[in-house]
């Protein structure tokens, strides 16, 4: 199965909040942490995904604290984490004593950055928006910023105009096309870093194209229902128990039961919040025989109960 894909539908990777840049020189801005914003950006959404794209110019980015990266036209810059960074003209220039915590205006309205008459440097930066509670384990196996170099520039070019066509048309499902057209770019960013990963990464992504490791999450993630012992695990993934338990305790960061109870609790927080299934129905959908037993397993895991958790989940009133 595409098991990224399956992360993805299962994290609600389904809001997306767009505004562009235009810059000329001599400028900086110091982004605050992502969860300082999320009420006034994406309020449904657990965890911000910070992102620049930069469609002309040249500019640096990093962590804020850290050294930035220069960032040339089809670069991508992505702060998987939410993380405070920094966007500036220049590398050297003096940290400002702001950091911004105002929120931009949706696209297509644009920020103008820098005093210059011509502005050359051209951006489209944004949030996308997703759960990180109970389990999300694409984003905790991500670095805190990831730069891609010199992405398609057709692919930039034509996620640009369809990006403007949808903003400033307004046409019905505007608001869809623009969360997928953020999501594309997102998984193409992820492709890329998969691609370019070293040979002794860790983190989920890199568990993926381990031999031992991709098959057993596979396996768990086409049948998390399924009473899985570690021993027919291992058997399924061509590995002793002692190998397989290291090989995924190493590379994702925990054992393999410990990650399915985890993603269980992620497919269930999921129900629990687009269904209106029984919660005894849902634990029955995620290997539990007990309501009582998937509710303790269901409180451990988030720190509610599933009916407080699906309660927080719906919409608000008008």
């Amino acid at each position: 199965m595409d098991i990224l894909s399956d992360v993805l539908r299962v994290v609600r990777l389904d809001s997306a909040f767009f505004y562009r840049v235009e810059a000329g020189t001599e400028w900086r801005v110091e982004a605050a942490a992502a969860r300082e914003l999320t009420p006034r950006v994406i309020p449904d959404s657990d965890h911000l995904i910070y992102y620049h794209i930069l469609i002309a110019g040249r500019c640096f980015g990093g962590l804020s604290g850290d050294e930035q990266v220069e960032l040339r036209a089809g670069d991508v810059i992505v702060f998987p984490h939410g993380d405070a960074h920094v966007m500036s003209a220049e590398r050297d220039r003096q940290p400002s004593r702001d950091v911004a915590t105002s929120v931009p205006a949706r696209y297509a309205d644009t920020v103008l950055l820098g005093d210059d008459a011509e502005r050359e440097t051209l951006l489209i930066c944004g949030f996308l928006g997703c759960d990180r509670k109970p389990f999300n384990p694409l984003i905790a196996g991500l670095p805190h910023m990831l730069h891609m170099r010199g992405m398609s520039t057709k692919w930039i070019g034509s996620f640009a105009r369809q990006l403007t066509e949808e903003s400033r048309l307004g046409l019905p499902g505007a608001d869809s096309v623009l969360v997928r057209l953020a999501e594309l770019m997102f998984i193409e960013v992820l492709r890329r870093y998969l691609d370019e990963l070293p040979s002794d990464q860790t983190g989920w992504l890199a568990g993926l194209r381990d031999e031992v490791v991709g098959r057993a999450l596979t396996m768990l993630h086409s049948q998390p229902a399924y009473a899985w012992t570690l021993e027919e695990l291992a058997r399924k993934s061509n590995s002793s128990r002692t190998n397989l338990t290291k090989r995924f305790s190493a590379i994702v960061g925990q054992p393999p039961m410990q990650y399915l109870t985890q993603w269980r609790m992620q497919v269930a927080a999921s129900l629990l919040g687009q269904s209106g299934a029984k919660i005894a129905t849902i634990g029955e959908e995620v290997g539990y025989d007990s309501e009582a037993a998937f509710s303790r397993a269901f409180k451990k895991a988030s720190g509610v109960a599933p009916s407080a958790w699906r309660e927080s989940r719906r919409p608000a009133a008008a």
